[in-house]
């Protein structure tokens, strides 16, 4: 179930105060990507609920959460945040948290993290280049290049023919590996 925080409850009961019909507040994941995930907060009558919808109260106001988000927004929690870019609500979501932030963990990871530090990293050193494990979700690695390979116009063949063949061979769980650099801001590529 998603929760809402104090804040996040008062700023909702607000608008639906400026409301003359009962509304309820539909919350939706857009996007569960990894990158940036996107969110919907929006008010709705009740013809536009759907069969599939999940229906809770949450203290003064109903909560719509659709079928297709309802499993994505388990434990996630809807807060009011004021910023020097502005006001509204943001969604704190165990489930799609951004990549990048915290530092992987798990098996998995560590595991990642062991073939990059003993195999990859040396090997392109030479290069000035550096692989950095971003994030791992379920079996889809995240990775960033950096220093000479960052911005290089051979990182495509060396991710593909170094990095991820070096990888899926010797962790066949791994699905995909991601690549997540921002190429266009490489300083000092080798190539």
């Amino acid at each position: 179930m998603i929760t809402f925080t104090d804040t996040a409850r008062r700023h909702v009961a607000s608008y639906l105060e400026q409301e003359t019909d009962p509304l309820a507040v539909r919350v939706e994941v857009l996007d569960s990507s990894p990158l940036a995930p996107k969110y919907d907060l929006s008010l709705i009558a009740e013809d536009e609920r759907a069969e599939n919808d999940q229906v809770f109260d949450a203290g003064g106001f109903e909560v719509v959460i659709p079928g297709g988000s309802a499993e994505l927004l388990e434990g996630a929690t809807v807060d009011w945040v004021d910023s020097m870019g502005g006001s509204g609500f943001k969604v704190e979501n165990p489930n799609l948290r951004p990549i990048g932030v915290g530092a992987p963990t798990g098996d998995l990871a560590e595991q990642v993290r062991q073939v990059i530090d003993l195999q990859i990293n040396p090997s392109i050193a030479s290069h000035g280049g550096e692989i950095n494990l971003v994030d791992v979700r379920n079996t889809v690695v995240y990775l960033e290049m950096s220093g000479g390979c960052q911005g290089c116009g051979m990182a495509a063949a060396t991710l593909s023919q170094g990095v991820r063949r070096i990888l899926m061979e010797a962790l066949p769980q791994i699905t995909e590996i991601q690549d997540v650099t921002n190429h266009a801001a490489g300083a000092n590529p080798y190539y």
